[in-house]
């Protein structure tokens, strides 16, 4: 990587207007420990080429990418204090009169970080050093939550994802390219642009989506028999994912006839484009509808530090708040009051914390009666040692055997049938059925009998 030998724009700002910067600041902690913090060294993995240096010192970057962090910044306003801000300048080692750089390094730098051996190195130097100076020491609350990080490209079609996975195939594959000539001829994949057909006609969209569907299916089956690198197999993945993803045999087809159409309904962990193939359909709630990714964070609440994140998909059971709430706890070493939403109150999530000496603090969920203004589980009794509920109306029902997950249901749909209170307890027309979730009496020892 070589060392930087650009010289500063102006003098220094830390050495000539030290007493202008806050002690016991990041900015000041920053300017005498940046070099420290972040050696040359701790990014050469990043910068392997011999050519030449990097157009800003790695060190620089990854100063002023914390403190953009702490301030919730985007890279052109994070630039602009860059250029502004004294406490910037120290912080990060610049001279009072440099301009700093193009926004657009940050991204660079980033995308280096991504793709190194260890994108997570800021983080967990700065864990580190939160570690070292012992400020969270005595604090044994941590807090809980999730956000939806849009994703960076537009979201694909159909077709588009078709057309792009078979050209990446065709592109990385040893061999693609040949057989694509003879067994793919739905489009000419040399061709940027999408098919030529008349998309206002619901007849040529769907001959346009069987027909690449089967030039998918061709290509996949004729490829030559080869051992393929990471690249040229994820390509292949790739488009086997997505010729399966959104399509489904034509009406009147067998299976077997090689005809298809896009499918009514929508592929479970669906591929929402090839650019961004980790991206899914996230449903943050019932009326916000994202596509992009989820990033998991436990922090201290009263220093507002941050003790562990982590960026998975979207959508997924192992995605799911209380699957990597786990993770997010895991290095904790003291017994802590975990304090989360109720996407953090399922019964795994609080059987693994309080087996590790943990206490989950969790808001109650809002209650949901099936009834507008009627009854919830509040009204029901629930007796799980005899295995019985009953109803606002004093009927008794046993419960059933537990389901695949465990859960339990009492059946009181006859005795609905002239029950006087029927019009505040279910819409069913068949009446009401009642389930216990397996671990019902943990439930209602965090919440009360709500959760029924």
């Amino acid at each position: 990587m070589g060392a930087w030998v650009g010289d500063l724009v102006g003098p220094d700002v830390w050495e000539t207007c030290r007493e202008l910067i806050p002690a016991g600041s990041v900015f000041a902690f920053l300017a005498e420990h940046r070099e420290s913090l972040f050696p040359g060294s701790m990014f050469a993995d990043m910068y392997p080429s011999k050519n030449g240096r990097p157009s800003m010192p790695p060190q620089v970057l990854a100063a002023t990418i914390v403190l953009q962090s702490l301030h919730g910044l985007s890279d052109f306003d994070t630039v602009q204090e860059l250029r502004c801000d004294l406490r910037w300048k120290a912080a990060c080692g610049l001279g009072l009169n440099d301009t700093a750089f193009d926004p657009s390094l940050l991204t660079y730098f980033r995308r280096r970080l991504q793709r190194s051996s260890d994108p997570n190195r800021l983080f967990t130097k700065v864990k580190e050093v939160v570690a070292a100076t012992g400020v969270l020491k005595g604090k044994h609350r941590r807090a809980l939550d999730s956000t939806v990080l849009d994703d960076a490209v537009a979201t694909q079609d159909t077709v588009t994802q078709l057309v792009a996975a078979i050209r990446r195939v065709i592109r990385d594959v040893p061999g693609a390219e040949q057989t694509a000539v003879t067994w793919c001829t739905a489009h000419d994949y040399t061709d940027p642009g999408k098919p030529r057909i008349a998309w206002n006609d619901e007849q040529a969209r769907a001959a346009l989506v069987d027909a690449l569907v089967t030039d998918a299916l061709n290509l996949l089956g004729r490829l030559p028999e080869r051992q393929l690198d990471e690249k040229a197999a994820d390509a292949v993945g790739l488009l086997a994912l997505v010729a399966g993803q959104d399509v489904e045999v034509a009406h009147g087809s067998d299976g077997r006839d090689g005809r298809w159409r896009i499918a009514r309904g929508t592929a479970h962990d669906r591929i929402v484009s090839t650019v961004g193939p980790e991206a899914r359909h996230i449903h943050k709630n019932r009326t916000r509808h994202q596509d992009g990714f989820r990033a998991h964070a436990a922090f201290e609440p009263e220093t507002g530090l941050l003790t562990e994140v982590e960026l998975t998909q979207g959508s997924g059971a192992d995605n799911h708040e209380a699957a990597v709430a786990q993770n997010l706890l895991a290095d904790e070493t003291e017994d802590l009051t975990v304090l989360g939403d109720t996407a953090y109150g399922t019964g795994d999530l609080r059987e693994t914390l309080e087996t590790d000496g943990h206490t989950l603090v969790i808001k109650p969920p809002p209650l949901k009666p099936a009834v507008p203004g009627g009854f919830t589980a509040d009204d029901f009794h629930v007796d799980t040692a005899k295995g019985e509920v009953t109803c606002p109306a004093g009927h008794t029902k046993a419960l059933g055997r537990p389901d695949t997950n465990g859960a339990r249901t009492a059946q009181f749909k006859k005795l609905c049938t002239h029950c006087p209170l029927r019009e505040r307890c279910t819409r069913s027309k068949t009446g009401r059925a009642f389930q216990v979730h397996p671990r019902y009496d943990d439930s209602v020892a965090q919440f009360g009998p709500q959760v029924g």
